[in-house]
């Protein structure tokens, strides 16, 4: 699972968890608004009628309300009658003047059916009587239903029904907007990402966000143009400053050969030729890097013998001289063991040379430098370790890290520009390689490469 899906995976189960916690919310609203209502005696929208009923008692052969009922009746604005067994009025407590004392069995089945004469009534069956407590019209609003006992079962059902197919389709709408996100943003996430690893990138301008599209091809031309051209004018300057640099190394060389100059001039012309050496290398190696950060730079990869490999770029360095306060030494961790690997001779010696010569560089004072080679779990390690003065732990840290590094190491009036570590990580990354900074005990650097064999 690429970081494009897991982030709409996580924007799915966010919008899940938003359904969840909105049907949450609107169960505890109406639960909370019920125990009001409860509480409040609002879901009893009746009038205490058996309570009345209690506080209108017989005395002396009438019916008397007591101070209670009289009190109840005001308090609901309310008015109140006792029927007998033939409809007539036998008690009454603010009885409205419209309404007749007498009523016929049709009309007390009419207004049983919690209206009279637009009044809401409540009637309670007393012994013998009937006691009838009337509101003012509008005051309450009584409602019967009357459904077949066949019809409740299908009737919760469906209405439950409608509850998940509206939850269901709610989800659905839900993720397919999400999926129509997706659809639309995994080109751009892509290009973000191509732009990010320095690939061209070209989308294409339709839809909704074709601006966003839009915007990404003109950073990418852009970019890429940038990088053209900056590899055009590295080009170009290597190119244009190989000759005039090898006459000066012609010049100098010859000057410093020259017997019959004076000893300082031919000392001026060694140091000339020394600084235009180091010239030549810091181009080369520009030039290199250009090339491998932008993949101009051809991988021809062959079987190697990689201690045959180490030998040759010992010797070389050898050959060359180094100064007497260094001394390099190359041992097998599996003597005799033939070791082959898979990659471009010339760039691997560029590699390991620029190691061996970067512990040169880098402990003026001289060091003992140990370059061996060797076989672990399938990969072809070498190690170049040196006992000089090594790196501080940022910059091992940002070596490690593989961040962008100014420089590698300062010495004594010298900065040298990291160009050659950074082509080191060049040509491990090229070789599906690994590579590792560290410091030695007491002192000193280690690096370690492990490339598939």
């Amino acid at each position: 699972m690429n970081a494009t899906e897991r982030f709409f995976r996580r924007y799915i189960f966010s919008s899940i968890g938003i359904v969840v916690l909105f049907l949450t919310v609107n169960v505890l609203l109406v639960g909370s608004y019920l125990a009001v209502a409860y509480l409040e005696n609002v879901a009893d929208s009746n009038f205490p009628i058996e309570n009345l009923s209690n506080h209108i008692t017989l005395k002396d052969g009438q019916l008397v309300g007591d101070e209670q009922a009289t009190e109840m009746l005001n308090k609901a604005n309310a008015w109140a009658m006792i029927l007998d067994g033939d409809g007539a009025v036998i008690w009454e407590e603010n009885l409205p003047e419209e309404l007749p004392y007498h009523y016929s069995s049709m009309d007390i089945a009419m207004f049983s059916r919690w209206y009279l004469n637009d009044y809401p009534v409540n009637i309670w069956n007393r012994q013998d009587s009937l006691l009838v407590v009337g509101f003012p019209p509008g005051d309450i609003t009584n409602y019967y239903i009357s459904i077949k006992a066949k019809y409740v079962g299908p009737i919760a059902y469906g209405f439950l029904a409608a509850i998940c197919i509206n939850i269901l389709l709610m989800l659905y709408l839900f993720i397919r907007n999400i999926h129509r996100v997706e659809k639309a943003m995994e080109p751009i996430l892509n290009g973000i990402r191509h732009l990010s690893a320095g690939k061209p990138v070209h989308l294409e301008e339709a839809g909704e966000l074709a601006e966003i599209n839009a915007g990404l091809n003109k950073a990418g031309e852009y970019l890429l143009k940038k990088d053209n051209t900056r590899a055009e004018w590295i080009r170009g300057i290597s190119h244009d400053i190989r000759t005039p640099l090898s006459m000066i190394l012609g010049y100098a060389s010859e000057i410093e050969e020259t017997l019959d100059l004076p000893e300082k001039t031919r000392k001026q012309a060694g140091i000339i030729l020394s600084q235009s050496k180091k010239l030549k290398n810091l181009v080369s190696d520009l030039n290199l890097t250009t090339k491998l950060e932008y993949s101009m730079q051809a991988i021809h990869k062959q079987n190697i013998d990689a201690v045959e490999l180490a030998r040759q770029v010992v010797s070389g360095i050898l050959n060359d001289g180094i100064p007497e306060q260094f001394e390099i030494e190359f041992y097998e961790e599996q003597p005799g063991k033939t070791i082959q690997l898979s990659g471009d001779n010339l760039l691997l010696q560029r590699m390991l040379g620029n190691l061996i010569r970067n512990s040169i560089v880098h402990n003026p004072a001289g060091c003992k430098i140990e370059f061996s080679v060797g076989i672990h779990e399938n990969s072809c390690v070498f190690v170049v370790s040196d006992n000089g003065h090594g790196m501080s732990e940022p910059q091992l840290s940002a070596l490690n890290s593989n961040e962008d590094i100014s420089s590698s190491q300062k010495s004594d009036g010298d900065t040298e520009h990291g160009l050659g570590l950074k082509i080191v990580r060049q040509i491990v990354k090229a070789h599906q390689g690994k590579i590792h900074f560290s410091e030695t005990k007491p002192h000193g650097l280690e690096v370690k490469i492990a490339l598939p064999t």
